[in-house]
């Protein structure tokens, strides 16, 4: 899938999570998980396991550090900020 494929599906892939989950960032994980790494495949779940740790020792929230990540894998900048917003 080209760069500018991928970016409304990074966006709106992202955008579920924080519409229908509650809970914050660690409620998020699973769903994360789920479907980064099983369903799309955008990272392997050792990532996973980086992304984590990461997200959880850098400041601000857990599921934006995470969502930035994948779109950064996926799309560089542009697939980051597409996550991300």
């Amino acid at each position: 899938m080209t760069k500018l494929r991928i970016l409304p599906v990074l966006f709106f892939s992202f955008m579920k999570f924080g519409l229908f989950t509650f809970g914050g960032g660690y409620a998020m994980l699973s769903l994360f998980e789920h479907t980064c790494v099983e369903r799309k495949g955008w990272i392997t779940q050792e990532e996973m396991m980086d992304v984590t740790v990461v997200a959880e020792s850098t400041p601000g929230p857990i599921a934006i550090n995470c969502a930035t990540f994948v779109g950064w894998r996926q799309a560089g900048f542009a697939g980051a900020l597409a996550a991300t917003s």
